[in-house]
């Protein structure tokens, strides 16, 4: 029987990063593989988070690269096929073929346990392979799970399955209340939802422990391990531990989350990026394309001259059209404005969790 392997996406973001120093800290006993897939158009802070990341953990980040026997960068190999066809929301060719086919190649047809760095303040899934051998965990959040999975142990048709395997747990702490509710099925005032939650806050670490007791008669990758030391997590991480994890590891935060001050008709604001992932990224606000022509003038010259045959980063304007003077000042009073009504909602020394509205858009595997 193969061996399962672990391993976890370093993207450049502060989450990837902040799970990696979380996981060799709380679980140093799991033998991870960490790897990170290089499009060619990262930023510089990029890799050089890359490089403290790798002093920290005392081990190297595999670098994978799409089209690695191309002459040319990855994206710019991918552009020439796709004709010039710049990646956009609806299409998004970027992610397929830079990011995920080239960890689907790396992972191979071993069984494999993906962790994930979505925290516990973020309502979405992320990515979750298409591949039986491949199996997400997300360690930050209560439910360490992912949707497949769940939805599979708290399936109605599960019901006396699942109430077999409750039974064969040991019989410490058991609660009449975690009881009642795991034997109650799922129905329209009742969701799959509002079930998982309730019996999280019951008792993580029994839901934990029948979870891996049905994983165990499935083909998970999980089924094949004899243990697993994540059962007793119950801790749930937001953006400030990821914060404290990265300052205090010594590994920093990302330099592109830093704080810039402008001032735009004697009013002040401050911007940075949102974001890892290519400097080019498409799904950027508009202020972070102004981050990137004030503070990286060279990159987005780079990011200007992909934009021909008509095909441009954003549906509504061009880059050169954004960068006109009249038309920068306009974008910088709007942020200002919003930046201090959301700044009144969340009181916060981060500039990024004011600019939480944009962190939720975007591809998980790219800037998590």
């Amino acid at each position: 029987m193969t061996k399962v392997r672990h391993v976890l996406g370093i993207s450049g973001g502060k989450d990837s990063a902040a799970l990696a120093i979380y996981m060799r800290q709380r679980y140093p006993e799991l033998d991870i593989e960490y790897y990170t897939c290089d499009t060619g158009k990262e930023l510089e802070e990029t890799y050089q988070l890359i490089k403290n990341l790798e002093g920290f953990l005392g081990k190297s980040i595999k670098l994978l690269q799409a089209a690695d026997k191309s002459t040319q960068d990855p994206f710019d190999h991918y552009l020439n096929l796709y004709g010039g066809f710049l990646p956009s929301s609806n299409s998004r060719w970027c992610t397929k073929k830079l990011k995920l086919e080239p960890f689907e190649k790396f992972v191979g047809n071993d069984p494999v346990i993906s962790y994930v760095g979505i925290r516990g303040d973020e309502d979405r899934e992320g990515y979750i392979s298409k591949k039986s051998n491949i199996q997400s965990i997300f360690p930050f959040r209560k439910n360490i799970w992912s949707e497949d999975v769940v939805s599979k142990v708290l399936a109605n048709a599960n019901l006396s399955v699942i109430a077999d395997l409750y039974g064969q747990l040991p019989k410490a702490s058991l609660s009449d209340r975690f009881d009642e509710l795991l034997s109650k099925p799922v129905s329209f005032s009742f969701p799959q939802s509002q079930k998982l939650n309730l019996l999280l806050d019951v008792d993580t670490q029994r839901f934990n422990e029948l979870v891996f007791a049905f994983l165990k008669q499935t083909n998970y990758p999980l089924a094949q391990e004899d243990s697993f030391p994540l059962l007793d997590n119950d801790e749930v991480l937001v953006r400030d531990d990821i914060f404290r994890l990265l300052e205090e590891s010594g590994v920093g935060v990302p330099a592109y989350y830093n704080k810039v001050d402008f001032t735009v008709n004697e009013k002040k604001g401050q911007y940075s990026r949102s974001r890892s992932g290519c400097y080019f990224c498409f799904y950027q606000q508009k202020i972070e394309w102004i981050w990137l022509y004030e503070q990286h003038p060279d990159k987005f010259a780079q990011a200007l001259a992909y934009e021909k045959d008509g095909y441009t980063w954003n549906d509504e304007e061009t880059l050169e059209d954004m960068v006109k003077p009249q038309r920068m000042q306009a974008i910088k009073e709007e942020y200002i404005k919003r930046t201090s009504r959301n700044a009144q909602k969340l009181k916060s020394p981060y500039l990024l969790d004011i600019l939480g509205d944009a962190e939720g858009e975007g591809c998980a595997a790219c800037f998590i």
